[in-house]
């Protein structure tokens, strides 16, 4: 029986430019650190690659000026323009923002409170209960938010206090806060929705009110162009800060280029690899409380061998019950016998505790761990045994 079965490998990349050969540079890359490290590429390892490495091959980028000239296409100038549920981060949101700014005459940004939708909090839950607050209720312009919580406002890992700093963009950016997105109706009837997970149920509420004019981020920079960067799917979504004037939005024609890179690591190989490219991973910092799913999704494409959810058999189930009365080599047969026979369309009481998320998503947040977001200079995830079980020796 082998000892050792999934792993997981981070593969150093040159620093790649808009324009640059991907597929043929992540195929040589990775072929060479298999040799390098004597590994033994084999059918279904998967390769994942970083949505941000496509993207920038693509040249997939914004300015100010583009986002600016895409909200006064959108939206009058001279009528307030209400941006509702915005992301607290630096990164994602800040140049958006400042773009809006330039493109609308009075900016109304309305928070949810006491945090974002991805759990970036600038108010501790439990100043709720002691001012008895009722979030799903209760609102506040910026003075009567002050007025009720002070200043202890600043988010626990940055110690940037989003208030000012989303203020400090533009002196014609305000701030409110409200749980219910009509509430921004009591300002203007122009509405940016921007957030990210729960975007359609907050235009779906919006829309309701037949006056008012409701676009997403996702909805902006979506037609093609040659004079910069869009996505057809997204807009707007998933972009994030590339320099001082400008953002990264998410890579488009994803889907082929997943295709395309199995079918090269297949020529060169004559191993079917899976290929995914991947965003944020999907898991909860237990500390902080922050979702690291900034991204629309996590898996943004791949091959089909990464479709669908797992179906697994709960071993120390098994152990405990069906087969309590075995121990050492016959217990390890009969174990090995049931997940050889197991139906994988059968859901029992055998596979409960099991993770019942996406093949894709869970490989996807595997991906994200191992190649981190810094200067590991590894945007490009080799791994190995993934599909393996107990049975497979």
């Amino acid at each position: 029986m082998r000892l050792i079965t999934t792993q997981a490998f981070g593969i150093r990349l040159p620093i790649l430019k808009t324009g640059d050969d991907l597929i043929s540079i992540i195929t040589n890359s990775v072929l060479k650190a298999v040799k390098t490290h004597q590994l033994v590429l084999k059918d279904h390892d998967i390769i994942s690659v970083t949505e941000a490495l496509v993207a920038r091959t693509q040249g997939n980028y914004a300015s100010i000026e583009d986002i600016k000239n895409e909200v006064l296409k959108k939206y009058d100038y001279n009528t307030p323009l209400g941006v509702v549920f915005p992301m607290l981060s630096r990164n994602r949101f800040a140049l958006v923002l400042e773009a809006i700014a330039l493109g609308n005459k009075r900016v109304i940004v309305q928070f949810s409170y006491p945090a974002d939708e991805v759990g970036n909090q600038f108010l501790d839950e439990q100043l709720l209960i002691e001012k008895q607050i009722n979030p799903y209720q209760d609102a506040f312009d910026e003075k009567s938010f002050r007025d009720t919580f002070g200043y202890n406002t600043k988010h626990m890992f940055t110690n940037i206090d989003y208030i000012e700093f989303y203020k400090s963009l533009s002196d014609n950016i305000e701030i409110v806060f409200s749980n219910d997105p009509n509430y921004i109706y009591n300002y203007t009837n122009q509405v940016l929705v921007a957030d990210v997970h729960t975007r359609h149920l907050t235009k779906v509420t919006l829309q309701q009110n037949k006056a008012g004019i409701v676009y997403g981020l996702d909805e902006l920079l979506t037609e093609k162009s040659e004079q910069h960067g869009y996505n057809p799917t997204y807009g707007l979504l998933g972009s994030n800060k590339a320099n001082e004037t400008s953002v990264k939005l998410f890579p488009r024609d994803t889907e082929t280029f997943v295709i395309n890179l199995q079918a090269k690591i297949y020529q060169e190989t004559n191993k079917k690899v899976e290929v995914v490219v991947f965003g944020d991973g999907a898991f909860k910092d237990p500390i902080g409380k922050i979702w690291e799913l900034a991204d629309p999704v996590s898996a943004i494409a791949f091959t089909d061998g990464l479709k669908g959810r797992p179906h697994e058999l709960k071993i120390k189930y098994l152990a405990d019950n069906t087969f309590q009365d075995l121990s050492g080599a016959a217990l390890d047969k009969a174990l090995i016998k049931s997940l050889k026979e197991k139906n994988p369309t059968t859901a029992s009481s055998q596979s409960i505790g099991t993770t019942p998320r996406q093949i894709a998503d869970l490989v996807c947040s595997l991906s994200d761990l191992i190649s981190g977001s810094g200067d590991k200079g590894t945007p490009v995830v080799l791994i190995q045994g993934y599909f393996d079980n107990y049975s497979d020796l």
